[in-house]
């Protein structure tokens, strides 16, 4: 391992409270992605209310839906670079009154294209504050094994974030109208503001040379093509399709031109120099790989749970809780686990018991089997949290502070990207399994099995119209071979995580602690603390983290 380098942190005109705790920065910060988090999936049950009181088209749904993460993957970059040029703190608090603002359009919207915009709006929010959690979190945790400990929970938060949101929105809407699930956003919004300005520290990065603008906005245009034609791909839209391949093209191409433009300048907006570093590069494409195995088969589970075991939504929701209590167990176990196997052992270990997970759960049937789905799951969340923690912590310690924007925001960006490749790739996987199966069903018309082979929800719709024997017969091929399509998508997604458990194996064996303050020599590591208004780990006393 290269050790972590620290970039100048210049001194602020004005210090927040001094002496702020850094623990109590950590719960600001929590509450911070606690609601980025449930933002991203409080809508999902919110759609079919939407669709009854706003009508709105095909495409103006899926833009509904889609653009709030779309808009926030493109602008991480843009947002993460500019608060290490003019305040962390500041983006974050600017981000906070975005999304407050926004939460409220949304909650009014009285059409679709204003709703579209409201989300729009929300993502933007989004952007500034995600990284600036992280480049915050980064700068007031100088010291490794604390730094650890913050992750862990900040992690943890997220999984409840995702989790809850679908929750919160089921109860919002069984008692209010679906305007209701933004709203809940503004009073934490009214409380985050003044809290955050009050005890949240500033910090800014290396300000030399001009922000590089034009770069910025390269990146943001590239990201924007890309991640919507990913999610195109994922939606089922062919390749060659005008709307997914040409946003493909120009994404791809401002992104190669942002990457060669980044390496001409004296003061690029991202150094690319950090990729260098074996520990860097792995721990991105580990996030990447991660994702990119787990995210797309998420969504086929549920499907698998609904469809084929006739779960109720909340029933499907109650299923997958476990999932989502095993991540929140290996966040906070995170940092104990780091410490004691060490980033390569712990991420390496993380992958092969997701890979066990998977192929596991490949003896899921069309019968119910509540205990192998409670165990697959359970090692599915501990397995997954465990490899996404071992990879943001070694990503954000071995980026420079100077930078800690910008490579949170590259972290985040890849797992945006990861999680829209695999729904495009384990879609494909599936359909690819599954479609054949429908292809002579005795019976049934070819125009019949044509459309079942499209989906199992289609499929069962056909079948109903249908009725009698060919009804039947459709149901029960459609059933097996979404089965079989779920075992083989299983088996190709074990792989990737195999793979990535050998990817992990350039990763620094162990985690090593100090290097800040043998970097920068004795007592400016305080310096830099004080610098930002947060003690030292030398001037207050540090939790026990037991190896």
């Amino acid at each position: 391992m290269s050790g972590t380098t620290t970039a100048a942190v210049r001194p602020l005109r004005r210090a927040p409270a001094a002496g702020a705790n850094r623990w109590v920065v950590l719960v600001v910060l929590c509450v911070s992605l606690l609601l980025v988090a449930l933002d991203a999936t409080v809508l999902h049950v919110a759609v079919p209310a939407v669709t009854e009181d706003l009508r709105p088209g095909a495409m103006e749904l899926l833009w509904i839906v889609d653009v709030y993460p779309l808009v926030c993957a493109s602008l991480l970059i843009l947002f993460g670079t500019l608060g290490d040029r003019i305040g962390r703190r500041r983006v974050l608090l600017l981000g906070y009154a975005l999304f407050g603002v926004a939460s409220a359009v949304a909650a009014l919207a009285p059409s679709a294209p204003t709703l579209i915009l409201a989300r729009a709006l929300l993502g933007v929010g989004g952007a500034m504050i995600m990284p600036a959690t992280l480049s915050i979190l980064r700068q007031v945790f100088p010291d490794r094994r604390e730094r650890a400990l913050a992750i862990g929970i900040w992690s943890a938060v997220a999984a409840v974030g995702a989790a809850v949101g679908p929750l919160l929105g089921g109860f919002l809407l069984e008692h209010f109208w679906w305007g209701s699930v933004f709203l809940v956003n503004i009073p934490l919004m009214l409380v985050s503001l003044p809290v955050g300005r009050l005890l949240l520290p500033e910090s800014r990065g290396d300000r030399d040379g001009p922000w590089d603008v034009v770069g910025a906005l390269m990146a943001a245009g590239g990201l924007f093509g890309v991640v919507l034609g990913v999610k195109r791909l994922g939606g089922g839209e062919p390749v060659a399709g005008l709307l997914t391949l040409v946003p493909l093209l120009l994404g791809g191409t401002l992104i190669v031109l942002f990457v060669r433009r980044q390496a001409r300048r004296a003061h690029p907006l991202v150094d690319l120099r950090m990729f260098r570093r074996p520990a860097y590069s792995t721990a991105v494409g580990c996030i990447v790989l991660a994702m990119l195995a787990l995210v797309g088969l998420e969504l086929i589970a549920a499907q698998y749970l609904q469809l084929v075991l006739g779960l109720s939504p909340l029933q499907t929701g109650l299923r997958l809780l476990p999932l989502t209590v095993a991540a929140m167990a290996a966040g906070l176990a995170g940092a104990r686990m780091l410490r004691r196997f060490g980033p390569r052992r712990m991420v390496c270990f993380g992958f092969c018991l997701t890979a066990a997970a998977v192929l596991t759960l490949t003896a899921m049937g069309p019968a119910d089997d509540a205990g192998l789905l409670l165990s697959g799951f359970v090692l599915l969340g501990f397995g997954l949290e465990t490899t996404l923690f071992g990879a943001y912590e070694s990503m954000l310690s071995e980026a420079p502070a100077g930078q800690a924007g910008g490579a949170a925001a590259i972290g985040e960006t890849s797992y945006q990207l990861g999680a829209g490749i695999g729904i495009a790739l384990l879609g494909s996987v599936m359909n690819a399994s599954y479609a054949p199966g429908l292809a002579s069903v005795p019976g049934v018309p070819s125009h019949a099995s044509a459309a079942a082979g499209h989906s199992l929800g289609e499929a069962y719709d056909v079948a109903g119209r249908l009725g009698g024997s060919a009804g039947a017969a459709l149901r029960r091929a459609a059933r097996d071979s979404f089965v079989h399509g779920l075992h083989v998508t299983l088996l190709v997604s074990a792989g990737l995580l195999l793979l990535g458990a050998v990817m992990a194996l350039r990763l620094p064996r162990v985690m090593q602690c100090g290097e800040e303050t043998a970097e920068a020599g004795p007592g400016e590591a305080a310096e830099r603390a004080a610098e930002v208004g947060v003690p030292s780990p030398r001037e207050a006393v540090q939790p026990r983290v037991s190896a």
